[in-house]
């Protein structure tokens, strides 16, 4: 038996080794076309001549490393490759036309039109609540008959519905006939009016519901009836029988409800995505079971300003006529909206060029100003309520591209463009951001042009093309077949020089460009300053001026290799800027900045370029010991809130919260000068606005993203002033953190314990480094040692 495993062992063995061959052989082929002429070189994929001409050195797995010669990876420790000038953009791919055919690539143009979004919706048909009325007891009493004794019957207006016995009704004909007959006996006088207390008799059983007519009969018969008839207030169905004969009854109890089926209500649930291109006011088409085929119309007169949590669904009413009957409350249907799209993602509707609608009944539609022929309210433009009725030229249709065109990355996407007048297919793969999906196309806010020719067919295949040539695509948007090493351990990862990013400062900029990448770096710090500030008007004028920074670059400057590095992080930095300045809410804000930071952390790493921050004469900065044991006191609550999260924890990390604001507010600045009080005041600002949005947090998730920005201010603070326990700290880095934007935080351990994750993947780290805190000066401050 041994035996046998062990031949069968070798057989799989061996089997996997020619399978595993086969592929490598499969993907070679391809990449060098049928025709044996390559096609797409692998970074490592160099003659001698290249390496000869080479002036600079990257690493094929890890693509953000440049150096001036060659050497080892400073990451994974592999060889470094020379980098041709002429290779071509960082997203670029080049193929043959045989493996285009083979891929079967398209692409179609982009293009400006507009489009339709059909919103399908699935819901009842309902009453009318505005249509049903209530018969209810105007008098106390006994209900010795009832006319309608089953539900389903139709009434007119006036029939009678109740026989009622009231001593209360009967008291008051009593009074009313003792007004008249003492109206008779009270002698006349032409110099005093008389008083008419049988007018106020008769206006007392008008409020108990008695009719005119039956206040006549009353008169006439001279004595009072026992039993009075209630009649029907208006015509329709009665569709609730509530009581019974002989039952008792109050004033104000309900008998019957009464409803009026001329007019119906469909209500039907929109899904939360569908919501950005309905309208009131539009016209709506539905079919029922009832009737297969036949389309029914309405206009949507009311959209529920309130989400249903459990089901992410908003109900929308429309307003329909039944004159006919056919239409029942409680059928099913099924409905289409067709929203026309124009630019920005507005809603077009040229039938309602110049009209006046009703604000309350939108089937009242108007030429000219004026009333609502139902409701009396003054009618609106059809604009004010959300509709472009016009566009004025081509230019104002929206840039649209293909779905099929669009892999999506989340709030972005990667499109392949086709490179025009290139010796052989070539495809630029590029990074843009998407306005809402409208049907089968998605609205382009920022990244391409009108013209430019998208793949829509076989762009998966192009993407796969650049994983293996280590550049930048979907799914390894840093290059280098994924970022390196990442760690769901605990164990530390490399730590030193050797994990250190290679400084480009030696690679030298023109100085004008130069202080236009500090500028541009100034920005990104700017909105930093702005989310602290929680003011999303001011967050959104911070990434407006990032747009404009990274615009007034002067790139044509650069030259061969560092052109192509910055074309790459002004494409991605521009589109921060677009996404930035249509946020909404604060989290949406620090979802964009964590991506914009990493973007600020690799443009600067790449180019060398100085951080403004990093430029302060901090080593001036005489930073008494005493007050950095006060500036402990911050490392107990902030780490209670980091092991709070861990633990999935929310009460243990608002009790964090709590002991944070306290200790912030203990600290007692006045031992230190005017500089260092300076910065201390700056950072305590930003400090308190941090903890202010931990206090609101009101569930994990939020709480999370504000530890993240809690975390950044802590390691600013030890660069700044240094803790005095820093060196029983240590730094870590998870990759993964907010959708792979990554987010560090400090521990006292190098037991990986993930804040951002918590038990789903509480050992998710690829960086676990000591803060090692050298001594300086005679007793002032120390400075962090450089990660």
């Amino acid at each position: 038996m041994k035996d046998f495993f062990k031949r069968l062992f070798t057989q799989a063995w061996f089997l996997q080794a020619i399978a595993f061959l086969a592929i490598g052989f499969t993907a070679a082929w391809w990449l060098r076309g049928p025709s044996g002429a390559p096609q797409s070189l692998p970074a490592t994929d160099v003659s001698s001549t290249d390496a000869d001409k080479a002036t600079i050195w990257t690493c094929s797995m890890h693509p953000q490393i440049r150096r001036d010669g060659p050497g080892d990876c400073p990451i994974c420790g592999m060889d470094l490759v020379p980098v041709k000038k002429s290779s071509g953009g960082i997203r670029t791919v080049s193929i043959s036309a045989n493996v285009q055919k083979l891929m079967n690539v398209q692409t179609v143009p982009v293009g400006r039109k507009y489009v339709t979004a059909d919103v399908r919706m699935v819901g009842k048909i309902d009453y009318d609540e505005t249509r049903l009325a209530y018969i209810t007891a105007w008098v106390s009493g006994r209900l010795d008959r009832l006319y309608v004794d089953f539900t389903g019957v139709e009434v007119k207006k006036g029939d009678h519905m109740v026989y009622i016995y009231s001593e209360e009704l009967y008291t008051a004909q009593q009074e009313l006939i003792a007004a008249l007959e003492s109206n008779a006996s009270r002698p006349s006088s032409r110099f005093v009016k008389p008083i008419d207390l049988a007018e106020s008799a008769r206006e007392k059983l008008r409020l108990l519901g008695i009719t005119e007519e039956q206040i006549q009969e009353i008169e006439q018969r001279g004595k009072p009836n026992e039993h009075i008839t209630i009649y029907s207030p208006v015509g329709g169905i009665v569709i609730e029988k509530l009581r019974q004969e002989g039952d008792r009854v109050r004033t104000g109890d309900r008998i019957y409800t009464v409803a009026d089926l001329s007019q119906l209500w469909v209500q039907m649930d929109a899904y939360e995505s569908d919501l950005a291109w309905l309208r009131y006011g539009q016209e709506v088409e539905f079919t029922t079971e009832a009737y297969p085929g036949e389309v029914f119309k309405g206009r949507v007169a009311f959209i529920d300003p309130v989400l249903n949590k459990d089901t992410r669904t908003v109900k929308v009413r429309v307003n329909v006529s039944n004159e006919d009957g056919r239409l029942k409350p409680e059928m099913f249907v099924r409905a289409v909206v067709r929203s026309k799209i124009a630019s920005g993602g507005r809603v077009l509707d040229a039938s309602l060029a110049g009209k006046w609608i009703s604000p309350m009944h939108p089937e009242i539609v108007k030429n000219e100003p004026g009333d609502c022929d139902v409701c009396g309210m003054p009618l609106v433009r059809a604009e004010s309520l959300g509709y472009v009725t016009a566009e004025p030229s081509d230019a104002a249709k929206p840039l649209v591209i293909p779905v099929s065109a669009a892999l999506l990355t989340g709030t972005r996407a990667i499109v392949y463009v086709q490179i025009p007048n290139a010796e052989v297919p070539t495809y630029e793969g590029r990074e843009i951001v998407l306005g809402p999906r409208a049907g089968d196309y998605y609205l382009v806010k920022t990244g391409l042009e009108e013209g430019e020719l998208v793949v829509t067919n076989g762009n998966f295949k192009l993407d796969s093309a650049l994983q293996i040539s280590a550049k930048p695509s979907m799914m390894t948007p840093d290059g280098g077949g994924g970022g390196g090493a990442h760690n769901h351990g605990g164990d530390a990862m490399p730590k030193g020089k050797d994990a250190e990013m290679t400084d480009h400062s030696a690679m030298s900029l023109p100085p004008q460009v130069k202080a236009q990448m500090v500028a541009l770096l100034d920005s990104v710090q700017a909105i930093e300053k702005a989310i602290e500030e929680a003011e999303p008007q001011k967050i959104r004028e911070a990434f407006a001026s990032l747009g404009q920074q990274v615009a007034a670059v002067n790139g044509i400057a650069l030259m061969g290799d560092m052109a192509a590095q910055w074309e790459e992080f002004a494409m991605l930095l521009r589109n921060d800027s677009v996404e930035g300045e249509s946020i909404k809410s604060l989290r949406d804000a620090d979802r964009v900045y964590l991506v914009t930071k990493d973007h600020a952390k690799r443009f600067q790493t790449m180019f060398g370029v100085p951080h403004p921050k990093h430029e302060m004469p901090v080593e001036t900065l005489d930073v008494p010991v005493a007050f950095r044991q006060q500036l402990d006191r911050l490392l107990s609550p902030y780490l209670a809130i980091g092991e709070g999260l861990a633990s999935d924890d929310l009460g243990a990390a608002t009790t964090g919260v709590d002991q944070l604001h306290r200790a912030m507010n203990s600290i007692d600045s006045r031992s230190i000068d005017a500089a260092v009080g300076k910065r201390w005041q700056a950072e305590q600002k930003s400090l308190s606005s941090i903890t202010g949005r931990l206090s609101r947090a009101n569930d994990l998730t939020s709480m999370r993203s504000a530890f993240a920005l809690l975390s950044d201010e802590m390691l600013t603070i030890q660069r700044t002033f240094s803790f005095q326990s820093a060196n029983q700290l240590f730094e870590l880095h998870c990759p993964m953190a907010f959708d792979g934007r990554g987010a560090t935080w400090l521990q006292t351990s190098d037991a990986v314990r993930n804040p951002y994750y918590g038990g789903s993947m509480l050992k998710c780290a690829d960086r676990v480094e000591k803060l090692v805190v050298e001594e300086v000066g005679g007793g002032g401050r120390a400075e962090p040692h450089q990660h």
